[in-house]
Formats: structure tokens, sequence, C-alpha cells
């Protein structure tokens, strides 16, 4: 699943059409993680000095910065015309960043990361970084909090497609279930048997109780292929079983059961204290935004939230159909008034020209 995924904001990334297409001027701005040097790119706006400076969360998988991105581009556009300064950095193993790319970095060492991007924004004292934003992407809704957690002065959040704590890759299998024609109540099955087999295997449960657990799972021929599953045995059980016991540094929310990837997040968000702006695509196959979007009005300010939903959107806020991990969109187009949004949010709070 995680290949499809990738796939899927590869194409967000690499496949949109351009607003605006004027280039700017790109400089380099480099800093160091974890004895490693990163890549760094800050755009500036034409002319004045820049109202802001806003630095890009992406979601997972690997970044190019160094290389035209017509997702990214679009959105360093609409952040430049609205005066303000755009700074992102290649990931480890990326682009010219040194090291290996970690598909399984945490959320809290990429908030780290990006902590350390901020304390050389403001130690080159770069134009902008007096007022410093977050625009976030995906998993980028579990870092950007966290970021904000740690260095309070940040003056904006901006969450697309934002997450609500826990893995959100349960809720991409029961979409993708639905969308291949299960019921709501057969996905809500099929899940809970996936989740209660992984707690079985993860409390040293025996090889029956395990088959038991999933009885409905291992007989569904989509399921199947979807996860990769092979009929168990008992060697094959044994052996699967000390691999997730190998790694049990998670916890498992208890209602839910998905992992927990930021813990006491609703606390978290009780204490942003500055302006959000969350936009959510409502066929997004790969974050529950609705969830999300009801978690955000229930912790975060009333008075500092601002929603925004697209009918037609998708995970990256595309155009779309069903939203489905393979749709295959006719044309990449994104969501009509989703820069227009942000801008006029932006002015609204202050933050642009």
């Amino acid at each position: 699943m995680r290949t499809i995924v990738f796939i899927f904001l590869l194409c967000i990334v690499s496949g949109a059409t351009l607003k605006g297409q004027e280039k700017s001027k790109r400089d380099t701005l480099n800093f160091q993680f974890e004895g490693k040097t990163l890549s760094g790119y800050i755009d500036m706006p034409r002319a004045a000095e820049p109202s802001a400076l806003v630095i890009l969360i992406p979601g997972h998988g690997k970044t190019s910065f160094r290389d035209p991105s017509l997702y990214f581009d679009s959105l360093i556009y609409t952040f430049r015309e609205a005066g303000l300064a755009v700074f992102r950095w290649d990931r480890a193993g990326c682009g010219n960043s040194e090291g290996s790319y970690h598909h399984n970095q945490t959320v809290q060492s990429s908030a780290e990361e990006a902590l350390m991007a901020i304390e050389e924004l403001k130690r080159r004292n770069v134009p902008g970084s007096e007022r410093i934003g977050l625009w976030g992407l995906s998993r980028g809704g579990y870092i950007c909090p966290l970021i904000i957690q740690r260095y309070r002065p940040i003056a904006f959040w901006i969450s697309v497609s934002g997450t609500d704590g826990l893995n959100s890759w349960d809720y991409m299998f029961e979409s993708n279930m639905r969308f291949a024609g299960k019921t709501a109540a057969e996905a809500e099955l099929l899940l809970s048997e996936y989740l209660n087999g992984l707690v079985v295997m993860e409390r040293g449960g025996s090889y029956e109780e395990y088959l038991v657990a999933r009885q409905h799972l291992l007989k569904d021929s989509f399921c199947i292929s979807y996860l990769g599953l092979k009929a168990p045995t008992p060697e094959s059980y044994k052996k699967d079983q000390a691999a997730v016991m190998a790694d049990l540094s998670y916890e498992r929310d208890p209602k839910s059961k998905s992992v927990i990837v930021v813990p006491k997040f609703k606390k978290v968000l009780t204490k942003i204290p500055c302006p959000v702006l969350a936009i959510f695509g409502e066929k997004d196959f790969i974050v529950d935004w609705q969830k999300t979007k009801a978690l955000y009005e229930n912790t975060i300010s009333k008075k500092k939230l601002t929603t925004m939903t697209f009918h037609d959107g998708n995970h990256g806020l595309l155009k779309c159909k069903t939203g489905a991990a393979n749709e295959k969109l006719e044309t990449f187009e994104f969501c009509d008034g989703y820069f227009d949004t942000i801008t006029q949010w932006l002015v609204q709070e202050g933050f642009a020209r």
C-alpha cells in the first residue's frame, strides 16, 4: 500500500497545473541536522521585503525541491504573490541533502529537523523570519503542531489534508475496501479483524487466537491481495509475531486500536496559540478529513480556526471524481478556489500584502 500512496503523492507533486508561469529568484540555504547537511531553498517575493516567511512541510515520500515541481511551484507562486518568502528543504538522501532517506522517520524527529531549519533562518536573519508560518500537507498535520509546541512564536499554520494524531493507514485500508465495493459494515468488520490480528500478535497470543481474530479477513480475496497476505502456518505465524514483538515502541488507541502517532494530540492542539487555516478535500481517501475537521473544531480556539472543504478535492486538493487510489485523473487541476482561499485568509489575518 505504501507504494500506491507514494505514487499518488508523486503525481500530485509533479503533475498539477501551474498557477502562474513566472519563475522566482531562488537561493540555497542549507542547515545541519544530526550531523548531516540538508539542502534548503528559499524564494523571495518581488520588489518589497517579505511580510512573513512560510515553511513548507510536505507529506510522506522523497523530496527533490531542486527540480521543477508544478505542484509546489504553484504553491510557492501563490505565497510570493501575497508577499511572503517561502522556505523548504530536501529530506536526507534526497536532492542535494546528505545522508540516507528514511521513510519511517518519526514525526517527532521531523519536527526537530524543522526546528533546526528555523534556528538557521533566525541565525541568518533571513528577511521575513521575524514572522514564520507553516504550511503542512498530510503527514505535516502531525509535524506542524509539534513544531508549534516547541516554538511558540510560529505566526500561523495552514493545514492541508491534516491528520488526527492516529495512524491514517487504517482509514486508507477501509476506504479502499469501500471503493472496491464493500459495504460500510463489511469494511468496518474487516478492518477490525486486521487490527485485532495485530493485537493478538503484540500480546503474544497463539496461532489459534490469530485465526479466530482474522477469520473473515483471511478468506477475503481483496484483503489478501491488498495486504499481501499468505495462508498462515504455525511456523510463519511465529516468525511474523517475533518481528512484530521486536518493536513495540508504539501504543494503540484503546477505542479504535489504531497506532498513536502523536501522544496526547488533543492536548497539543488545544494549546495552539496562532491562527489556523484547515483545508480538506471531501474525496480524500488517505486521511479521514471529517474526523480531523471535527477534532480541530473541538480543540483549537474558534477565534483562531478557519476551515474550508472542497467537494471535488482529493488528498492533494486536485479535482477528482472518486478520490480512490487507482483513479486516473484526466487532468491534474487544483480545486477552484484553493489558492484564493489561502491568499484571502493570509490577507485577513494580516500576513499578506
